[in-house]
């Protein structure tokens, strides 16, 4: 049976939906997030007069999106809250968290009630490789499959999807779809998706295709639209957050600083722990996630920069002490 494991790192929880040797799907935290379900309180900070829909702050400065306030709340009024969908940074502009009134006779819904990191099964390491495979491919935003491979690309509409191949066109579409369908879930993927799939003059080529689409999806809540004569598809699928497409895209160098903690934790030994990162993750690395790591490894860190590695290639090794 699928079962959803947890790794909480330094400065960001992992976790993994594992069946057997399978990985089903995956999602990522940081700290700071407010995930769907999260009940708050915040004081209505704006509600133009006549409209049901406003802004409400939290004592910590976030502000929320709140929908369908009821008639009785007037601006500096407290309101009890339930986040409905996370904050989402996107390229130039920052998509704040919404939230709907809890009334007393709807309690809302508790985090721990579907919160795979609060319900997870904790474990000290995610099953070997399984994590970077996915962080690489988020990276990159590339994915093979046989005969081909999916680019994706993220943009304030939507996320894209286009695939590339060698094989004919109603092949390669329909090879697509099954490896389509396992990274939407592995990137945390929701909203709104276009798929760009090969363009198929048949009509019954398409409906090949759809098929093999929905066959792919199976169980997967979302809603599509046929393919088009250009081999368009677009999936909308209930936006809880932002992907792990969506972190890189807008975080990449935060994104890097936490995959070289986790390097650094994993290398094992006595000595001290060398970290080698490329310049800009520096800044990123908190005294706090320093000690952290110092804490959990029982070993001192030493950091060196080294303009020529890339971003997300920091190396991790034990050396003596005196090195």
């Amino acid at each position: 049976m699928p079962e959803w494991q947890v790794e909480h790192g330094i400065g960001e929880s992992r976790a993994l939906l594992v069946d057997g040797e399978e990985i089903l799907a995956a999602k990522l935290r940081w700290p700071g997030d407010l995930p769907v379900g999260t009940p708050v309180s915040a004081a209505l900070s704006s509600k133009p007069a006549g409209r049901s829909r406003g802004l409400a702050r939290m004592d910590n400065g976030i502000e929320l999106l709140v929908d369908r306030i009821p008639a009785r709340f007037t601006e500096g009024a407290r309101l009890p809250l339930v986040v409905t969908r996370a904050a989402i940074a996107e390229r130039g502009r920052f998509k704040r968290a919404q939230a709907r009134v809890i009334e007393e006779s709807d309690p809302g819904r508790s985090v721990q009630a579907n919160d795979v990191f609060a319900l997870g099964d904790t474990v000290r390491q995610l099953p070997s490789g399984a994590w970077e495979d996915i962080w690489d491919a988020a990276s990159s935003g590339e994915v093979p499959f046989a005969g081909g491979a999916l680019l994706f690309s993220v943009t304030p509409a939507m996320t894209l999807i286009d695939i590339d191949g060698d094989l004919p066109p109603r092949e390669l579409a329909v090879a697509a779809a099954p490896a389509i369908a396992r990274w939407l879930r592995l990137f945390d993927l929701g909203g709104s998706i276009g798929i760009d799939f090969p363009t198929l003059q048949a009509k019954a080529d398409r409906r090949a295709v759809d098929e093999a689409l929905a066959a792919a999806l199976d169980g997967w809540p979302h809603e599509r639209t046929a393919m088009n004569g250009f081999g368009f598809v677009q999936i909308v699928a209930r936006l809880e957050g932002p992907s792990l497409l969506h972190r890189f895209a807008t975080a990449r160098v935060g994104a890097a600083a936490r995959m070289a903690l986790r390097r650094a934790e994993r290398v094992e030994g006595p000595g001290m722990t060398l970290l080698r990162i490329h310049p800009a993750l520096a800044a990123k690395l908190k005294d706090e996630w320093l000690r952290e790591l110092e804490r959990r490894t029982a070993r001192p860190v030493r950091i060196e920069t080294d303009p020529g590695l890339a971003i997300h290639a920091a190396t991790a090794q034990i050396v003596p002490h005196d090195e």
